[in-house]
Parts: C-alpha cells; sequence; structure tokens
C-alpha cells in the first residue's frame, strides 16, 4: 500500500525520446494507486543541439506546458499536478539555465548530473568508456560536479544523487577520497538548502539499487537535508514505482517527513 501523501515528483513525457505514455495517462495511473500528488519534470533542452536525442527541444517547451495544464484541468478534483523541469547541470551553461529558469512559473527544478566533461557515464552507447576509467577518480569526479551544481543555485532537488553507480560499477569500499567527495556534496546541498532526491529508477537499473546509497542517506539525514521523493518515471507503469520501499528506508534513516514543491516553494509532508 503506498504512502499517498508521498508525491511523485520525476516523471518524463515523449518529448525526451526515450519515454511512452502522455501526461494524461501518468495522471490516470496517479489517481489509480491513490497517489493526491505528482509532478512532471522532462529532459530540458540544451543550446546548440547538444544531447539533442535525450531531450525535449526549446521548440517543445510550449505543448509541454500546454499539456501538462489540460491534465490539471481535468483532474482538477483528484489529483495536484506539478510541473518543472530535470535540468542537465554542465558547467559554463549558467545563461541558458537561468533562461530556462525564467522560462515558466515552475513548481520546482530538478539538477542532475549526466555528464563529467564530455562523458556521457550514465549513457549505454558509452558504457564500454567505463573499461578505460579509474572508477575511484569517476565517483570523486561525479560528487565535485554534483557539489558544484547545488552550488549553483539554480536547483531545488538534487536528483538521482549517486546515478555514477548506475551500471554497477562500485568505487573502492572506505575509499577516503570518495567518502570525502561524498561529504562535500553533501554539505553543498546542505548550504544551499536544497531537496534531496531519493530514487527508485535505481532498482530499474543494473545497480539494482536505491539513488542515493544508503550510506549516503543516513548522512544526509543525519545533516538534516530535506528530501523528496521520484520514480523517474518513463513510462506511466512507473508512477509511484518502489515509492513505500524509499519511504521505509528514510523512516529507518529518523526521517519523519518528506517536502512538497508549489511555485518554487517548499513544504513539509509527514511520513507518519
Amino acid at each position: 500500500m503506498l504512502l499517498t501523501t508521498v508525491p511523485d515528483y520525476h516523471m518524463h513525457t515523449p518529448r525526451c525520446n526515450h519515454a511512452i505514455g502522455d501526461v494524461i495517462e501518468y495522471a490516470q495511473v496517479a489517481v489509480q494507486l491513490g497517489i493526491k500528488e505528482i509532478g512532471f519534470s522532462d529532459h530540458c533542452p540544451m543550446p546548440n543541439g547538444f544531447d539533442a536525442q535525450w531531450r525535449m527541444s526549446y521548440e517543445q517547451l510550449d505543448a509541454y506546458l500546454s499539456e501538462i495544464e489540460a491534465a490539471r484541468a481535468h483532474f482538477a478534483a483528484d489529483l495536484k499536478i506539478r510541473v518543472g523541469l530535470e535540468l542537465d547541470y554542465v558547467p559554463h551553461h549558467e545563461a541558458w539555465l537561468q533562461k530556462l529558469s525564467d522560462y515558466y512559473d515552475w513548481d520546482y527544478l530538478i539538477g542532475s548530473v549526466h555528464f563529467i566533461g564530455d562523458w556521457a557515464f550514465d549513457n549505454e552507447d558509452h558504457l564500454d568508456d567505463w573499461q578505460h576509467k579509474n572508477i575511484n577518480e569517476a565517483y570523486v569526479s561525479y560528487y565535485d560536479v554534483v557539489a558544484e551544481s547545488a552550488k549553483s543555485g539554480f536547483f531545488d532537488v538534487i536528483g538521482h544523487p549517486d546515478l555514477i553507480k548506475k551500471f554497477g560499477h562500485r568505487a573502492t569500499a572506505n575509499d577516503p577520497a570518495v567518502h570525502a567527495a561524498e561529504e562535500r556534496m553533501l554539505q553543498a546541498v546542505k548550504q544551499a538548502n536544497i531537496a534531496l532526491e531519493i530514487s527508485s529508477a535505481g532498482l530499474r537499473k543494473p545497480v539494482a539499487e536505491v539513488y542515493p546509497h544508503a550510506r549516503i542517506l543516513a548522512r544526509a539525514a543525519e545533516l538534516g537535508i530535506p528530501f523528496c521523493f521520484g520514480s523517474d518515471a518513463h513510462a506511466p507503469g512507473e508512477v509511484g514505482y518502489a515509492m513505500q520501499d524509499c519511504v521505509q528506508m528514510l523512516d529507518a534513516c529518523g526521517v519523519s517527513a518528506i517536502h512538497s514543491f508549489e511555485k518554487r516553494q517548499r513544504c513539509l509532508l509527514s511520513l507518519r
């Protein structure tokens, strides 16, 4: 049984070119599950055709917003539908992030890191690149870019905070450099006063584990970092996926509330 007060804030539409189902279908599944609030955060456009095969185009933004507004009207009595974007943080693209931030009165913006330099580390097309990488160094580089994203001031949520593990590549246990990088990331999130996403998406990936790792989750809870939940649904059947497992992990860390968003304002929702 889902804890229906927990919003699912991370879901996509076919505009990102790797999802199926329209907004109405996602909303219908949420209503059937008894979920009271969802949010769409499709992959943002990037300038100059960067990574275009994995995101909507700038010209599609208005259609994206119109579809969500229509669904909001349709489900007004049963479901709150929030609207956001998943913004890729790529250093030196701050002007573009500002342009997207100003485009609409978003409810929230998720900041995600999918690139270390020009390496799309979570892209199956670049999976062979891992054979030539020092895994510990990759982890450190990733966490440092995530920390930089938190410091940028553009985001309300840090998405899937240890996405680097997606394909099951693991840093050496207790490596001090990796743990220090994790801590720098979490301190940056804490200092920025933004939320950390607990994401069930990793359970559907080769790593077969919630994002973030239980150790990171426990440390974030210890620091008092706020949390929100996301399924990262790319199909209607993934709405609310493993939400209860994520809630139980939070409860085990002493977290008694999760956060919702409206017009980029954060509000506590009790888990008990």
